[in-house]
Formats: C-alpha cells, sequence, structure tokens
C-alpha cells in the first residue's frame, strides 16, 4: 500500500538553487513530485514563498496563479520586510551614509515549521518530503522525529551548486537525503497557455 506523502516546498531555495538560469521556470509542481514519487500517494503539496516587489513580479503572480490551477498545491505566502543594513565593504572610500534599504523574507521558514508539525498531530501523512537546504528548519525535523518515530522524513536539498547544496544539519537530521533532481524538469513543465480557471487563460511569461 502507498504511503501517503506531503510535500514543502521553500519556494526561494527552489528557485535559487535548481531553477534560476534555467529554461524550465514554468515548473509543474504537481506534475514534478508525480514523476519523482511515482510510489507515493501524493495529499498536498504545500509552496512556500513570498511576493517580490519589483519588476519581475508580474511574472510571478502569473505562476503563482498556474500552480493554483493544480488540485494538490497550497500556495502559503510570507512576506518581505524592509531593514537597514550597513555597508561592510572595508575598501569603500563613500563619504555619504554607509547603511542602505534591504529586503529580507519573512516567515517562510515558520510558515513550514508550523504546516509540518500540523500534519503530522493531525495524521494526514505518513511521509514527508521536505524541499529546501535551510538548517532553520531542523528543529521541526527533530521534533516530527521525536514525536513521530513511525513517519518517515525525507530531504530534498536544491542545488546545482556542491557547497551550497552541503546542507549538512538539514540532511543529517532526516531519515533520507538527496540532491533534488534536475532531469526531471523537461518533463514537468505548464503548457505555453493553459486554463486559468476564470475563463480565462495563462501564458508563460515571456524570457522564461
Amino acid at each position: 500500500m502507498a504511503k501517503r506523502s506531503i510535500v514543502y516546498i521553500d519556494g526561494f531555495n527552489l528557485y535559487y538553487g535548481s531553477v534560476r538560469g534555467t529554461p524550465y521556470k514554468w515548473l509543474n509542481l504537481q506534475r514534478y513530485f508525480t514523476l519523482l514519487r511515482p510510489d507515493d500517494d501524493l495529499q498536498q503539496i504545500h509552496y512556500f514563498t513570498a511576493l517580490i516587489d519589483g519588476p519581475t513580479q508580474p511574472n510571478q503572480v502569473t505562476y503563482l496563479k498556474a500552480l493554483g490551477t493544480l488540485p494538490l498545491m497550497h500556495v502559503v505566502l510570507g512576506k518581505f520586510k524592509t531593514k537597514r543594513v550597513r555597508c561592510g565593504v572595508s575598501q569603500c572610500t563613500f563619504g555619504g551614509t554607509r547603511f542602505f534599504p534591504a529586503s529580507e523574507e519573512k516567515r517562510t521558514d515558520v510558515n513550514i515549521a508550523v504546516h509540518i508539525l500540523d500534519d503530522a498531530y493531525q495524521n494526514r501523512c505518513d511521509r514527508f518530503v521536505l524541499v529546501s537546504g535551510d538548517s532553520d528548519l531542523v528543529p521541526a525535523v527533530d521534533k516530527v522525529k521525536a514525536l513521530f518515530p513511525t513517519k518517515e522524513m525525507i530531504v530534498y536539498v536544491p542545488s546545482r551548486d556542491p557547497i551550497r547544496g552541503a546542507a549538512v544539519e538539514l540532511r543529517s537530521a532526516a531519515d533520507k537525503h538527496r540532491s533534488l533532481p534536475l532531469n526531471l524538469f523537461p518533463r514537468a513543465q505548464f503548457p505555453l497557455t493553459l486554463p486559468d480557471g476564470f475563463n480565462g487563460l495563462l501564458k508563460k511569461p515571456s524570457h522564461w
């Protein structure tokens, strides 16, 4: 009997680790994980991200709408917070203020941890499939393993860079781990256009 699985995706980890710079940004995540985990009984796929503030936001919104057409997908939004950061370049000779504004993504790690623990307590799955390399998630993984020892925690680290992809702490906390396979990306793309569910069409963003 196939094990019930739920997938938890750190969206920015996935993008910067595996997707950026490739022609596969129009990624159908439900199709991808169906191919990746053919023996699992996929219950849901949680995708955690935050809306960026910039010229590429319309592309991101279009992609989130495309994900919203998939029956197993659930998008969870955090937010960006602006903070002041001090310039750390010691050779800089600029005579003005050494502080500048920078955006920081907030809530994603907490949202992932809360969803994992809630799904564990509600017994919604037998297997957790976590797509991230962030060590901040280790406490949540450890807590699930301590409280629910029969459940399985699998980590896929999204990275084409061996240093970034090391993720030693998170890999060590999981029952199983591996780097996220990239070879399935070409087989898991949305069509160039697809119905949005509201009598309209969604189109793949240009340059994607």
